[in-house]
This record gives structure tokens, C-alpha cells and sequence, in this order.
């Protein structure tokens, strides 16, 4: 399992993946809104999603798991 962390904090703007979906390495998983500015989180690794533990507006730390992929 690899997870996905915030690089910054933030406000989750939109999870624009769902568990059980396929992602490839680049592929954005959570837009954060920071300073009224979108960052875009990408997926470092190829894999399914196998949970996404934020929603929208939920506000996150630096380090915060967002989402959880299966790389295997």
C-alpha cells in the first residue's frame, strides 16, 4: 500500500478519484485549495485506489493521508 500525502496544507477543493479505480503515476487524486490558489496531488505510483480518506472541504495538514493506493 502506498499513501498518497498532503504536501501542504490546505482545503480539499475536489477528489476527482474513487476507490476501486486504476491510477498511473502523475494521474491527479485530490486538488487542495491553498491560499486561493488549486494544487494539484498526484499519484507517485501506479495502482487501484483502495480508500480515499478525505472529502471535499475537509481541511488537511502537511502530511495528512489523502488517499490510499494498491500498487501491487
Amino acid at each position: 500500500m502506498v499513501d498518497v500525502v498532503a504536501p501542504i496544507p490546505g482545503l480539499v477543493a475536489r477528489v476527482p478519484v474513487k476507490e476501486g479505480q486504476r491510477v498511473n503515476a502523475g494521474d491527479t487524486v485530490v486538488v487542495l485549495n491553498v491560499m486561493k490558489t488549486e494544487v494539484n496531488v498526484q499519484a507517485d505510483t501506479a495502482g487501484v485506489v483502495k480508500e480515499v480518506k478525505v472529502k471535499e472541504w475537509d481541511e488537511v495538514d502537511i502530511g495528512t493521508v489523502l488517499v490510499v493506493l494498491d500498487s501491487r
